[in-house]
């Protein structure tokens, strides 16, 4: 009989998204970063591709992002308020680290390039769930900047990448609160020939 109640179960399910702005420092120190990223690396990778790497965002560099996002937010959406605007300004200023995933994608002959795709997406599920079990907070972020192109420019994204999240990892200031989840029964059916 499989154990129900299996510690890597109860990891799983006790994982929460913590809201950037709840994240500060301390983060993770250099060792305790690549410790998580050893786990997150261990992801399904179909044809071992190895479809993704990472990029940092630490210390003053999210500050200069920030200014950087707020000017360019300005360029994109020039109706934009002054909340709007700020919003850009401080979206890396709260957690300690950031790491930018980056699906490596390009030509293969073998394997599609959503499979690629979906193993960056699975590294950025598998660090969340890395953090957390070092005793970190995290969320997985996207918004506007992940999928413009002057952004990707900044952070050296070739024609063949995509930013597929930005990890905020810090120390969580408040317990992230338990949402609703769905009914994995209501979202099963039997394939019946």
């Amino acid at each position: 009989m499989p154990n129900l109640d299996a510690p890597l179960l109860n990891a799983l399910d006790q994982r929460r998204s913590v809201p950037a702005k709840q994240l500060s420092a301390p983060g993770p120190d250099e060792s305790t970063l690549q410790r998580m990223l050893a786990s997150a690396v261990r992801v399904p990778d179909h044809g071992k591709r190895v479809p993704f790497r990472f990029l940092t965002i630490q210390g003053e560099a999210r500050h200069t992002l920030g200014e950087r996002l707020a000017a360019r937010g300005i360029e994109r959406f020039p109706d934009a308020g002054p909340a709007a605007v700020e919003k850009d300004r401080g979206r890396f200023s709260y957690a300690p680290l950031i790491v930018t995933v980056i699906a490596q994608l390009g030509p293969d002959e073998k394997i599609p390039e959503l499979e690629r795709t979906l193993t960056a997406g699975c590294v950025c599920f598998a660090l969340l769930q890395a953090a957390q079990a070092l005793g970190y907070g995290a969320v997985w972020l996207t918004g506007w900047p992940a999928y413009d192109e002057e952004v990707a420019r900044w952070f050296g994204v070739q024609a063949h990448e995509r930013i597929v999240g930005f990890i905020h990892i810090g120390t969580a200031r408040l317990d992230a609160p338990e949402r609703e989840r769905p009914d994995p029964a209501a979202l099963t059916q039997a394939w019946t020939p």
